[in-house]
């Protein structure tokens, strides 16, 4: 009998362990929700809450330059006792009160994609943004053969991903190849339209330009639309970064000679999974570095690219 009694105890603590981990909730707050990147950010994120039997609440401001919405954001999600956030911050100090105080109430913080002024986390989960842009530079450079004039199309002040992108090319360029000089640098503040707006200025301004290296996705976007409207697709060199559908037409057709690509499923999977870790007792590295790639028309047909560049978004978002 008293076999029988331990057996059934046994079970329901099991039953009862199992079915803490499943109400786990993780919140995943991203800087913006409009751009593919993040999308496939909440897929990796999903597919992380699947492995590790969280359920993943997801939300961010619709703008990523909505500083105030995002920390309203995290502050609610806080209020409804998540047990762990992840978060990318659109600005790197807005967030530190917040960060202190998930310090303070023992709720675990995994910042990915973009850097944070503070130590109150548990893991940097990102791209190497500042190789990732010294990558643009050594291509955009070889594009141009080490000589020529060139402008940047920058994402937003304050967002540190994009602007270690921007270190990272500044610094590339000028060491490597001191035949090029950057002209202009503009702000697209992570709007597409302003992106084009910021180029068509400055080809109004320097119409003999050779080359252009944007540092987002709205960015390229924005600078790939004003060199098609100019009749200048194929003639002014452009290295872009990120991807979408849009993008990867690009390269094909050729105004675009190259893409800086992340891998933003793999992002979200591991910053979710970092999470869970340190729910279960474990201690994960305090910074995860993940290397972009460099991704000519030539690279498209690649098993591995495929795969990189259309993630089944639906398999995890229903759509």
């Amino acid at each position: 009998m008293r076999c029988r009694i331990a057996v059934v105890l046994a079970i329901c603590v099991v039953a009862i362990s199992c079915n803490r981990q499943k109400q786990r909730r993780i919140a995943v707050i991203p800087k913006g929700t409009a751009h593919v990147f993040w999308q496939s950010v909440h897929a990796g994120a999903v597919a992380a809450g699947q492995e590790f039997h969280a359920e993943i609440l997801w939300d961010g401001p619709p703008n990523e330059t909505d500083y105030s919405r995002q920390l309203e954001i995290f502050d609610s999600m806080l209020n409804r006792h998540v047990d762990g956030v992840v978060v990318a911050a659109a600005d790197k100090t807005i967030l530190n009160a917040s960060l202190d105080r998930a310090a303070r109430e023992n709720v675990p913080v995994v910042v990915f994609d973009s850097a944070v002024d503070s130590d109150n986390y548990v893991t940097f989960v990102a791209t190497n943004n500042l190789e990732a842009g010294q990558m643009g530079a050594r291509k955009l450079g070889q594009l141009l053969n080490g000589k020529g004039s060139v402008a940047m199309i920058e994402n937003a002040p304050g967002s540190a991903s994009t602007m270690d992108r921007e270190r990272g090319f500044k610094d590339a360029l000028g060491k490597e190849f001191p035949g090029i000089a950057i002209v202009a640098e503009q702000y697209s503040m992570s709007d597409r339209a302003k992106g084009m707006a910021a180029t068509e200025n400055i080809l109004t301004a320097h119409p003999n330009l050779d080359g252009v290296f944007a540092s987002s996705e709205p960015s390229s976007v924005g600078a790939a639309q004003a060199l098609k409207s100019r009749g200048l697709a194929g003639k002014v060199r452009f290295v872009a970064f990120d991807s979408s559908e849009g993008l990867v037409e690009d390269l094909s057709g050729g105004t675009i000679d190259a893409l800086v690509a992340q891998d933003p499923f793999k992002i979200g999977f591991e910053a979710v999974r970092a999470v869970a870790e340190k729910l279960d007792g474990k201690t994960p590295p305090k910074k995860m570095d993940l290397s972009a790639r460099v991704i000519t028309k030539a690279d498209l047909d690649l098993p591995e690219i495929k795969q990189l560049l259309h993630p089944d978004l639906g398999k995890y978002l229903g759509k």
